[in-house]
C-alpha cells in the first residue's frame, strides 16, 4: 500500500491533540477536545485494516502476529517503566497489584485499584485493549469470504453497541466492549471499502467534509459543549474521508515533518505523560505560569515522543525479519475525560 500522507498527517494532529489536551489537564487549563484525537485514531485503525489486507491477503495468525509485534513490545515497555516509577515511589497514587499488572501487560480490561477506573497500569494504554479488539474480531472475520468480513464485523460490534445500550454491565469487560466507541472501527472500514472502489467523494465535497469537521470540533471547544462517541465518532469519519478525497484528487503533498509525527504518533502517545507530568511539577516549583507551563509540556511531550520512536520504536521495528501491517494507531491518552465524558 503507497503511503496516504493524509492519513499520516491526521496521526500527527490527532497524536498532537491528545498531547495538549493532558498538558493542559496537568497545567490546571481546559483542551477537553483534544480528546477526540482517540476517535480520529479509531477510524483510521478500521480504514488502514480494512485497505491493507485487501491488497495484501493475510491469514488470522499472520495478522494477529504482525499486530502484536507492532504494537506489544513499546507497550509493554513503557508499562514497566510505569510499574518500575511505582515500585521505587516515583508515583505515589500508583497502587499496584500483579493482576492488574498481568491484566495490562495482556489487554484486559480491569479497574484500576488506584481509582476504580477501567484503566491499565499505563492509563493511556486503554485505546490499545480497543485496538487489540477490534484486532481479534477482525482477524476472525478474515476466516470469511471477502465481501462477507465487512458485515461480520459491523453485526458483530453493532450487536455489542446495542447490548451495552439495553443491559447496564458494570463488570469491566462488558462495560468496555459494548460501548458505541467500537463503531469507529467499522466506520474506518466503510471509508476504506470506499476507497478502494475509488468511490471516495471529490475534492469539493471532501474540502466541504473537512470545514464541517473541524468546524464542529471547534465549537465543541470554543462553547465548551458536551460530547461523547456519537458525536467525535461522526466528525472524525468526515475528518478521515475528507481528507482521502483530497488525496484521491492529488491536493496532498509530502511533508517532512508533519510525516516524522505521523511515523512518531504510536510513540508520542505512549511516551508524552512521562515528559508532561516533569514539566508541570517543574514549571510550578519555579512559578512559571500555567499557560507558559502548558506550551512548554506540549513541545517537550512531542519531542520526547520523537525522541523515543527514534531511540526504542524504530530499533524494535528493525529487528523484525518481514514486513508486517503498519500501524493506523496510537490508542488513546492517560485519562482523556471531557464534559461528561470518560474515554
Amino acid at each position: 500500500m503507497k503511503t496516504l500522507y493524509g492519513i499520516q498527517y491526521l496521526r500527527a494532529l490527532a497524536a498532537i491533540a491528545v498531547v495538549v489536551f493532558h498538558a493542559a489537564e496537568k497545567t490546571g487549563g481546559s483542551f477537553a477536545i483534544g480528546a477526540a484525537g482517540v476517535d480520529v485514531f479509531f477510524v483510521i485503525s478500521g480504514f488502514i485494516m480494512w485497505v491493507i489486507t485487501a491488497r495484501r491477503p493475510v491469514t488470522p495468525a499472520r495478522f494477529l502476529a504482525d499486530r502484536a509485534v507492532r504494537i506489544v513490545p513499546i507497550y509493554w515497555l513503557a508499562t514497566l517503566v510505569m510499574v518500575a516509577g511505582g515500585l521505587v515511589g516515583l508515583f505515589p497514587n500508583l497502587k499496584l497489584t500483579i493482576a492488574h499488572v498481568m491484566a495490562s501487560l495482556f489487554f484486559i480490561p480491569m479497574r484500576s485499584p488506584s481509582s476504580g477506573e477501567i484503566w491499565p497500569v499505563l492509563v493511556q494504554g486503554w485505546t490499545l485493549n480497543y485496538e487489540m479488539f477490534f484486532y481479534a474480531v477482525f482477524a476472525l472475520a478474515l476466516l470469511l469470504p471477502r465481501r462477507r468480513q465487512l458485515p461480520a464485523v459491523a453485526i458483530t460490534m453493532g450487536g455489542l453497541t446495542l447490548a451495552g445500550a439495553l443491559i447496564p454491565a458494570d463488570n469491566a469487560l462488558a462495560a468496555t466492549y459494548m460501548r458505541p466507541i467500537i463503531l469507529e472501527f467499522v466506520a474506518g472500514m466503510m471509508l476504506g471499502q470506499l476507497w478502494l472502489s475509488g468511490r471516495v467523494p471529490g475534492a469539493v465535497v471532501g474540502g466541504g467534509l473537512l470545514a464541517v469537521s473541524l468546524s464542529g470540533f471547534a465549537a465543541i471547544a470554543i462553547f465548551r459543549l458536551p460530547f461523547d462517541e456519537w458525536t467525535c465518532g461522526p466528525l472524525a469519519a468526515m475528518l478521515v474521508l475528507g481528507t482521502v478525497s483530497l488525496e484521491k484528487g492529488g491536493l496532498v503533498r509530502q511533508m517532512a515533518v508533519p510525516r516524522l509525527l505521523g511515523d512518531a504518533s504510536y510513540s508520542i502517545y505512549l511516551w508524552h505523560t512521562f515528559a508532561i507530568s516533569v514539566v508541570a511539577k517543574l514549571g510550578e516549583r519555579l512559578g512559571v505560569s500555567p499557560l507558559t507551563t502548558l506550551l512548554i509540556a506540549s513541545i517537550v511531550g512531542v519531542s520526547g515522543g520523537i525522541a523515543a520512536y527514534r531511540l526504542l520504536e524504530q530499533p524494535l521495528l528493525n529487528l523484525r525479519r518481514r514486513p508486517s501491517i503498519p500501524s493506523a494507531t496510537p490508542a488513546g491518552p492517560e485519562a482523556l475525560t471531557g464534559a461528561g465524558r470518560s474515554i
